[in-house]
């Protein structure tokens, strides 16, 4: 079984997992899409602790391109038609193997990445096939904080999440030995 303690690169996709999957249309080309400010705060905390993390999105945005940016998210696939190769590639570039990687995803063109990964992810309201592929489900839906409790799941696991909190505490961070 998948341990979420192993975890060093988490790729996420975009829409129904950063966002809720809408799509908000504006005069001419403009795309409107909506992040949870949460889900950001959790990827920032996430990368200061040492998890790289990457979006890989079959669409086309320039607000991805700009949260993307944001969040000094250093890998960032759009238009991918490939997504198992392109979480191949996201891997092979942060040098992370594929068994200490995870995707999220909440759709069926998520699932050849889901299972490339060693901790594939989902958030409550996905397809019910991306759901039976993953080790983790999020309580909460696409774009309303599944990615933070995702980071959390993993950071937790890792014994990194108490070092977040405790930037924010102002305790000092203490180390519990795990046993033999």
């Amino acid at each position: 079984m998948p341990d979420p303690a192993d975890i060093r690169l988490l790729v996420l996709d975009v829409d129904g997992v950063l966002t809720d999957g809408g799509l908000y249309y504006g005069p001419g080309d403009v795309e409107l899409k909506r992040f949870d400010i949460k889900d950001g705060f959790a990827i920032r905390a996430a990368q200061r602790v040492g998890l790289h993390v990457a979006i890989l999105t079959a669409r086309q945005s320039d607000a991805v391109a700009r949260r993307g940016a944001e969040l000094g998210i250093e890998h960032v696939i759009q238009g991918s038609q490939d997504k198992a190769r392109d979480v191949r590639r996201i891997a092979t570039a942060s040098g992370v193997p594929l068994h200490e990687a995870a995707f999220m995803g909440d759709d069926l063109v998520d699932l050849p990445a889901m299972r490339q990964v060693g901790y594939p992810m989902t958030v409550a309201d996905a397809a019910d096939e991306v759901k039976q592929a993953a080790e983790l489900i999020t309580e909460k839906p696409g774009g309303r904080g599944a990615v933070r409790e995702g980071i959390e799941h993993l950071l937790k696991a890792q014994g990194k999440w108490e070092k977040v909190v405790a930037q924010y505490s102002g305790e000092p961070h203490v180390v519990t030995p795990s046993p033999l």
